[in-house]
């Protein structure tokens, strides 16, 4: 391969380091972030509906089982669609993805489709509360009930996962013996072990480490986000195989020697026709860990853009500093006048005798203001990233019309049926007569003594004669006509 601009962009090198720094930035925007200190209801958008109407707001009564039936049939609705669909009529046949050929990517698919029609099926159940009355407090919106600091902290260490296995899976060169295997689960449990006390416990904080060294502001923390984004996506275009994906290179799932797991589902012949296995291959497991964890990207680059603290519990201090309510009696009674610098430091909580900005956090992270268009210009390089993604899939990353069903030739998903040597004969546009003749016609030739004259005409016989029974006997036991090599006479 000629050492061009592919060569170093898809080295393995290159791959290692980008996954790497997707790490350390996904870490430091956690820690400038200040939604990650925000002690108000937590709100994603979809996300945070599908989340509400399966785990939270529970009326009681009959409408416990209204809900869980709903949730149910939105669950089975989405599998379906997303394999039937979306994954083989919209991907498959009408955009002709060869990424989406087969069955390669369906579970994926099946699982952005189940949240599509969770959030669906949710606002479905909300007209149901509406229509009973006095159930406001149980309609389900995008806020997850749960406390925006919980939730940044499930997503580091999410992200943490993700990001570590691709880098993990990128390194895919090591000996697959016990001891290695052992060895290298055994570091995954062990960081894993150390980023969720860190992560979850305040006995590192961020603030008091870097004590104010180049602290970042809306729009910084904007741009950051920004190429986070663009550095997930860069992790595929890297992939070998993008932007087609059919090459032969396999990947194996992370820690184990193999690169894909098959799961035989219960069969059940009253329900199911044929016998059904659930395929995970270590490339597929790899992508899915990728837009898992480009969703929760997504989702910090909203709240980099939206951002304003009075929304989160917090206010501005001196020098445009961010300081965090965390009394739970004030987040209570919040509004503009009480949600500010001037009131919360002159004014004295009766439960301390102190003022309460005394008890509020203090975070080195800073709010400037800055207008919505300039803090939009952060997404300029994701939306390049994105468009120039979509272009190469577009261009080489589709089967032509004239390709259409070229995808059945993925020899990892083919199903292979095994045919009689009569089917392979039919095939092959040959009869037993013809057969029987490719067979014995090399024989004669050698020995022309044993030529004998057959009733039909410009046919041979080798003596001594067959009954008809022997040779339709004879060829049910022969192999199939595409491993018979006809006789080439030298002489001729």
């Amino acid at each position: 391969m000629a050492k061009d601009f592919r060569y170093f962009f898809q080295h393995p090198w290159s791959r290692i380091i980008i996954a790497y720094l997707v790490t350390f930035f996904n870490f430091l925007i956690f820690a400038e972030d200040p939604v990650s200190h925000s002690q108000t209801e937590a709100n994603v958008i979809v996300v945070g509906n599908c989340f509400s109407f399966i785990m939270t707001k529970y009326p009681g009564g009959a409408w416990n089982f209204l809900k869980v039936i709903l949730w149910l049939i939105a669950i089975v609705v989405g599998l379906v669609a997303g394999k039937f669909l979306f994954h083989q009529r919209l991907f498959g046949h009408l955009l002709r993805l060869k990424v989406f050929r087969d069955d390669h990517g369906s579970w994926m698919t099946m699982f952005f489709s189940t949240i599509l029609f969770l959030f669906i099926f949710s606002h479905i159940y909300n007209i149901f509360l509406l229509i009973a009355g006095n159930m406001s407090p149980y309609i389900i919106t995008e806020y997850m009930g749960i406390r925006n600091e919980s939730f940044m902290k499930a997503a580091a260490v999410g992200t943490w996962m993700g990001d570590f296995v691709t880098a993990w899976m990128l390194q895919d060169n090591f000996d697959y013996s016990i001891t290695n295997v052992i060895i290298n689960w055994t570091v995954l449990f062990s960081l894993t072990s150390v980023v969720l006390l860190v992560i979850t416990t305040d006995w590192i904080s961020w603030d008091k480490l870097n004590r104010g060294f180049l602290p970042s502001d809306e729009v910084s923390r904007a741009f950051l986000a920004s190429f986070i984004l663009v550095f997930d996506l860069l992790i595929v275009m890297q992939d070998w195989e993008f932007p087609h994906f059919m090459g032969d290179v396999d990947v194996n799932l992370p820690g184990l020697p193999t690169s894909h797991m098959q799961f035989r589902v219960p069969y059940c012949h009253r329900i199911f026709k044929e016998e059904y296995h659930i395929h995970i291959t270590g490339k597929w497991f790899n992508y899915g860990i990728i837009f898992l964890v480009l969703i929760l990207d997504l989702n910090m680059w909203k709240n980099q853009i939206f951002y304003k603290p009075s929304a989160y519990g917090q206010y501005i201090g001196p020098g445009q500093q961010i300081f965090t309510v965390e009394d739970a009696e004030s987040l209570r009674n919040l509004n503009l006048s009480t949600l500010s610098w001037e009131w919360r430091s002159n004014s004295t909580d009766p439960h301390t005798n102190k003022s309460y900005v005394d008890g509020d956090m203090f975070l080195h992270s800073r709010y400037i203001g800055a207008n919505l268009n300039v803090k939009c210009l952060a997404f300029i390089p994701s939306l390049m990233a994105f468009v120039l993604f979509g272009f190469f899939i577009s261009l080489f990353g589709r089967f032509q019309k004239s390709e259409q069903g070229m995808e059945n030739k993925d020899k990892s998903y083919k199903r292979i049926n095994r045919k009689s040597p009569s089917e392979h004969s039919k095939e092959m546009g040959m009869t037993i007569e013809n057969l029987q003749a490719v067979v014995e016609e090399p024989l004669c030739l050698h020995d022309p003594t044993l030529l004998a004259p057959r009733t039909k005409e410009n046919e041979i016989l080798c003596y001594p004669p067959a009954t008809e029974a022997d040779n339709l006997s004879s060829l049910t036991q022969a192999e199939p006509a595409a491993d018979i090599v006809p006789y080439d006479d030298p002489i001729s």
